[in-house]
């Protein structure tokens, strides 16, 4: 495997000095590209996701075209109900739908957990083309979605606002959500450690709706279940974990076996520092809305954000994905802003 020319992100995460914070973005590879609304017409989703030739252009697409340090794989966080053997409708435009939902423990016994890295051998396939072609030009992301998150799909059946149904699940069978949460980890462990193994640099485990919950019901139904994720790949590779909106959980998050937490844009970088005590490299925080003002003003808040943050233990990132009316120039401007930044003597 070629020697990486760009490691900035992997010396972050070590918590090593460096010259300035990388920069990526979360759905970086996709929709605000013209490149990919191309693709987009000619394939469906799906067949994007499990063609390796695809998964590894539209993965490239951000790196060649915005400069971004490092490139995440191009997939979905629902492969993994997938490989569970549920099946995943997506219709452009609209949100996943998952006709069979999962409701009693029934549904939960017919799930398959030990056929992950054969079901999933596409991404595995993607992710070894994605690192030839990269050639060590910058580190690669694997991700995940997070137990609770897929908890969610799987209950509820679709995106929601507030996932009552899946809130309700596991707030009346408490027992049965548990097996749930643990048989979805227990898959996304082994998924991710096959990402590592086909040549992923590093991995983040998005949980996407943990932000819906309280931090006393955080703490029963996602916080352990990051944490066994964590705990298993951290010997493998460093892991980043991104509970949105679930900032009250930075203090125990710092102390665990993570690398990184994401943050999004409701806290402020101070009161992030504070609360893991500059322990542990923070990724964030930029509003993706913020993408759209206009680019003097773009560059001079990612300036701020960094300023705020500071160089060291940083990755400059969004708050969630970039949104797909984002002008490229304007992305291109949030790079281009924090490969500029100059600490200040």
């Amino acid at each position: 495997m070629s020697e990486l020319k760009n490691d900035l992100i992997l010396r972050t995460l070590r918590g090593e000095n460096v010259e300035r914070p990388p920069v990526w973005m979360m759905r970086q590879a996709g929709r605000y590209l013209p490149d990919y609304i191309k693709l987009r017409e000619k394939y469906d989703f799906f067949t994007r996701v499990e063609t390796p030739e695809l998964a590894c252009e539209i993965t490239l697409q951000p790196v060649n075209q915005v400069g971004v340090d490092a490139a995440i794989l191009f997939s979905d966080i629902l492969v993994i109900p997938q490989a569970m053997g549920v099946t995943v409708l997506l219709e452009e435009g609209r949100g996943p739908i998952l006709p069979n939902v999962i409701s009693n423990k029934q549904d939960i016994d017919a799930l398959i957990t030990n056929e992950v890295e054969e079901r999933l051998h596409y991404v595995m396939s993607a992710i070894k083309l994605i690192k030839k072609e990269l050639n060590g030009k910058v580190p690669l992301i694997g991700f995940a979605g997070a137990p609770w998150t897929i908890f969610c799909y799987l209950v509820e059946g679709k995106g929601s606002k507030s996932f009552d149904k899946a809130k309700q699940f596991a707030f009346t069978q408490p027992e049965l959500a548990h097996v749930l949460l643990q048989k979805i980890t227990d898959v996304t462990i082994t998924y991710l450690k096959a990402q590592v193994k086909a040549g992923a640099d590093l991995v983040q485990v998005f949980d996407s709706w943990s932000g819906m919950l309280s931090p006393a019901d955080f703490n029963i139904v996602a916080l352990p279940y990051l944490l066994q994720i964590s705990d298993a790949l951290c010997t493998d590779a460093p892991v980043i974990l991104f509970p949105k909106g679930s900032w009250y959980a930075l203090p125990q998050l710092s102390k665990s076996s993570a690398a990184g937490i994401g943050i999004d844009w409701c806290i402020t970088p101070q009161l992030a520092r504070e609360m893991t005590g500059n322990s542990i490299t923070l990724q964030g925080n930029f509003d993706p809305s913020r993408l759209l003002s206009p680019i003097k003003e773009i560059k001079k808040s990612v300036t701020k954000m960094i300023d705020e943050f500071g160089v060291n233990k940083y990755i400059a990132n969004l708050g969630h994905g970039i949104l797909p009316n984002v002008p490229v120039d304007h992305a291109i401007a949030f790079v281009e802003a924090v490969k500029e930044y100059s600490v200040k003597s």
